[in-house]
């Protein structure tokens, strides 16, 4: 039988089915401890809830085929399991990081990262060259892309950074939680480490906090970042475990979804008056539409922002009339977001003061852009 495809393997959850009950949707399980074999093995795996856990199992091993991967390990949130990556690097080693990105990990990177003795070089790494010429042989150990990155949007080619970082001795971690394994396998395009925010597309619900980090290889450096998350006990809980897996089912459908409706919203807006640049990978003006094109199957994401004309006052009086899209932050949920980034990242942040992040969810777009049209004209 063909390999199935990615909607097929969410949807039916690898085809899972309850050898007991027959039942079709898994149960949450809450154990934290289980009993030893008479001569004091564990056999069934089990020993104790913290290094490992049935109840998240099914989801790593949905998340591991999606990816196509070669194993997964789910966390209690994005920057769990992002740090795990991080700390299981040693005190001098050199770590190439994206300039554009996740504002908390680029914050954490900063301060507590550079406190743990990495040596942390922030480049763009959207422009040619640039991670080429910021490598150190010998030292540098850790390539860090995010792409599409938030909340620009810009384009990393993920088989150049590959490239680079194997001939250095490095390897390429990336964060693709806007891109989801329905548009993006960076696996498939070089990449070692995949992480996702799985609070955002994968549960697609805004109701669970849960990282991942899928690998290309049980290398000694995962050896590592499974002990860290055993060894911080940063588990996902069984019941979040389930959420999550429930989520990831109509992962595909909600990202096809999403995906349509940006684009429509990037052309609609790409001219308007009162929007001065749409920050959007999907239109061909974009300086990353052609990689993004080549990386990218089925769609150019949900995420999009735009440019206010008039400055900071008038993109968050902007934001402040909208009546359908929902001032929070996040993204990834299926009701649709709209935030002023630079409140929230504060100095140093690459968004700039005029700009509006969007996280189009699964409402009509007709609705959407009537609502923003209208929250744009009134500010004339």
């Amino acid at each position: 039988m063909k390999q199935k495809r990615p909607a097929t393997l969410a949807a039916q959850a690898l085809g899972w089915m309850d050898e007991t009950t027959k039942a079709l949707v898994p149960p949450v399980n809450v154990a934290t401890t289980y009993i030893r074999d008479p001569d004091n093995l564990y056999r069934s795996g089990y020993s104790y809830g913290r290094p490992d856990n049935p109840g998240f199992r099914l989801a790593e091993a949905v998340l591991t085929a999606l990816e196509g991967g070669r194993t997964c390990l789910m966390f209690s949130s994005g920057m769990a399991a992002a740090m795990a990556v991080f700390l299981a690097l040693r005190p001098g080693d050199h770590v190439i990081a994206q300039r554009v990105m996740y504002w908390g990990l680029r914050n954490w990177l900063q301060s507590f990262g550079r406190e743990w003795g990495l040596s942390i070089q922030f480049v763009d790494t959207s422009v040619n060259g640039a991670i080429a010429g910021a490598v150190r042989p010998g030292q540098t150990k850790l390539i860090w892309i995010e792409t599409p990155a938030n909340p620009t949007w810009c384009i990393t080619d993920i088989a150049a950074a590959a490239g680079i970082a194997h001939r250095a001795g490095a390897l390429l971690a990336i964060d693709s939680t806007a891109a989801t394994p329905i548009l993006t396998r960076p696996i498939e395009l070089g990449a070692d480490i995949v992480m996702h925010s799985a609070t955002k597309y994968l549960n697609g619900h805004s109701d669970v906090l849960a990282g991942a980090l899928v690998t290309a290889a049980e290398d000694e450096i995962w050896g590592r970042i499974v002990a860290n998350r055993t060894n911080l006990g940063a588990i996902l809980g069984p019941f979040e475990a389930w959420l999550l897996l429930r989520g990831m089912r109509t992962l595909s459908l909600r990202v096809e979804r999403c995906c349509r409706s940006a684009q429509k919203i990037a052309e609609h807006f790409v001219d308007h008056p009162r929007v001065v640049a749409v920050l959007y990978p999907g239109l061909p003006n974009h300086s990353g539409h052609a990689v993004a094109g080549r990386q990218m199957r089925g769609g150019f994401g949900g995420m999009l922002s735009i440019r206010v004309r008039g400055g900071e006052e008038a993109a968050i009086a902007t934001a402040a009339r909208v009546q359908l899209w929902k001032r929070a932050t996040s993204l990834g949920g299926v009701e649709s977001l709209i935030e002023h980034r630079a409140s929230i990242e504060g100095p140093g942040s690459p968004a700039g003061p005029d700009l509006l992040r969007l996280s189009v969810g699964i409402e009509d777009v007709e609705d959407l852009i009537d609502d923003l049209d209208q929250a744009l004209a009134s500010g004339n």
